[in-house]
């Protein structure tokens, strides 16, 4: 079969937002972890905050040298499936069935058999949600070749992960961890993980199957690995040309710094929510449905910046701004400018707060995730070669790789600053909490700080990816009249166009 970019269909609605479905599987699991794995452990299951973070920083590291792997067999599988379904349908059980007994330990284990449990637990889940996520997501800027499409189908895929991940976490809060009237219960009692354990699971399962399935019908319109025996050697020559282009090498700096921040505050929020702010579970309910609406303003304003100010200038702008946001009610407290704990007036600042954070950061990763997404062109040009998945899984190499980092960070605050095992909210010294707000605010503001720097090097606009998008039209139409399209690959859908730079 035969097809060049204008003889492949335009992409339905109901496809378009089936593929953007299956960004719930990853938020849920993303989120659970990010939330609630900490303290569960810690305060929970008993293990010291040094012990746990050190199992999830060592989960991230395993995971992110498993994702170049996933992604360059990805990219070169050959299947009447095509090149990423058959490691989707693969990824749904097993992920669902760990995540489910990560939540759920043993009781009556040594501390060293329960760490061989997370460990475990926690390394299959990440294995095998890399088995769906980045096949899932390298299918993006195979799907649509269009510089703003590609921004509406990220936001439409953003709508899904705030729904998924936030949700999931306001139903915990509310439901599946609620704290009773006598105030026994809550995220701090085991025996609501099992609820959520098993209703987080089967949602992973339902959804990696359905957006699965529901881009199957794309796949005659997807590129096909190419036709060859590829040695070791000569795998690791192509993953080096492939990752040696200025704008994913900048792309990436500025996601590595933004993933040690993220990982150090992400590991520490529910500590400043329980005991810095002293908020109820009603509370925190709230506040993360104010963020689930938060974040869907940011994808629905993610699209429109990018198209008045550009993906770069967009992202920095909205970067910036979170990051002012989100720093301002501690530092506040800190000079002793913020109402006390427990009044009406704070509860208010914080709901302000969360609106506007969640709405910027996810409007932020909307354009950030876009840019790299234009990065494939922009290397195809140069090699020759279609790499989505390459790409992406270098992308998040060095990513989880640096938030390991900062899971680690958050690990080395707790204990630096003695915080108590089994602590209760409103009897946690305020000497503790006060440094640990001195210690998280320069090391959160100076890591974003540096993405934002990183950020303003990116170099393609939409003029440049344009300029991609007809080299490549060239390059393949050249190799048709030669000839070669079923070898190269262009113009059939069995790979990628030659060098562009060659000829054009």
């Amino acid at each position: 079969m035969t097809a060049t970019p204008s003889e492949i269909p335009p992409l339905p609605v109901h496809t378009k937002l089936l593929y953007s479905l299956g960004s719930v599987a990853n938020a849920v699991k993303q989120r659970g972890l990010a939330t609630f794995l900490m303290v569960f452990y810690n305060q929970v299951v008993g293990l010291p905050p040094a012990t746990v973070a050190g199992v999830l920083m060592m989960a991230l590291v395993f995971d992110a040298f498993v994702d170049p792997l996933v992604g360059q067999i990805s990219d070169n599988f050959r299947s009447k499936l095509g090149r990423r379904h058959p490691f989707m349908y693969a990824a749904a059980l097993p992920v669902s069935v760990a995540y489910f007994l990560l939540w759920n330990p043993p009781g009556g284990w040594s501390d060293q058999a329960i760490v061989g449990w997370l460990v475990v637990c926690l390394l299959t889940v990440r294995l095998f949600d890399t088995f769906f996520e980045l096949p899932s997501s390298a299918l993006a800027p195979e799907l649509t070749r269009n510089y703003d499409e590609r921004t509406s189908l990220t936001s439409m895929r953003a709508f899904f992960t705030v729904i998924g991940g936030l949700g999931m976490t306001v139903a915990a809060y509310q439901y599946f961890l609620a704290e009773n009237p006598d105030g026994s219960g809550g995220i701090l009692a085991r025996e609501g993980y099992f609820a959520y354990s098993v209703v987080a699971s089967l949602l992973i399962f339902v959804v990696i199957l359905v957006s699965t399935a529901g881009t199957q019908s794309r796949i005659p319109y997807l590129r096909a690995a190419p036709t060859r025996k590829i040695t070791f050697k000569a795998m690791a020559r192509e993953v080096a040309h492939t990752l040696n282009n200025r704008a994913f090498v900048i792309a990436t700096l500025t996601g590595m710094f933004i993933a040690v921040a993220a990982g150090s505050k992400n590991g520490l929020e529910i500590y400043f929510a329980l005991y810095f702010w002293e908020l109820t579970q009603s509370q925190l309910a709230l506040l993360a449905t104010v963020g689930v609406a938060g974040s869907l303003g940011g994808v629905a304003v993610a699209p429109h910046v990018a198209r008045a100010l550009g993906k770069k200038h967009g992202a920095i702008l909205m970067f910036s701004s979170a990051l002012a946001v989100g720093i301002a009610p501690i530092t506040l407290r800190l000079v002793g400018l913020m109402p006390a704990n427990g009044t009406d007036l704070l509860f208010a600042i914080l709901i302000g707060e969360t609106f506007l954070n969640s709405g910027m950061a996810v409007a932020t990763g909307v354009m950030l995730f876009a840019m790299v997404a234009d990065v494939v062109e922009d290397a195809e040009v140069k090699t020759g070669r279609r790499s989505e998945g390459l790409l992406l899984s270098a992308d998040n190499l060095f990513k989880k790789v640096v938030s390991g980092l900062g899971v680690l960070i958050a690990g080395a605050v707790l204990t630096w600053v003695s915080f108590p095992e089994g602590a209760r909210r409103g009897e946690v010294s305020p000497e503790i909490l006060q440094n640990m707000g001195l210690i998280y605010l320069p090391v959160v503001t100076f890591l974003y700080g540096m993405g934002i720097v990183c950020l303003s090097l990116f170099n393609i606009d939409k003029a440049k990816h344009e300029e991609n998008l007809r080299k490549l039209d060239e390059a393949g139409a050249r190799a048709e009249e030669a000839g070669l399209a079923e070898e190269a690959g262009y113009g059939t859908l069995s790979g990628g166009a030659p060098p562009a730079t060659s000829k054009a």
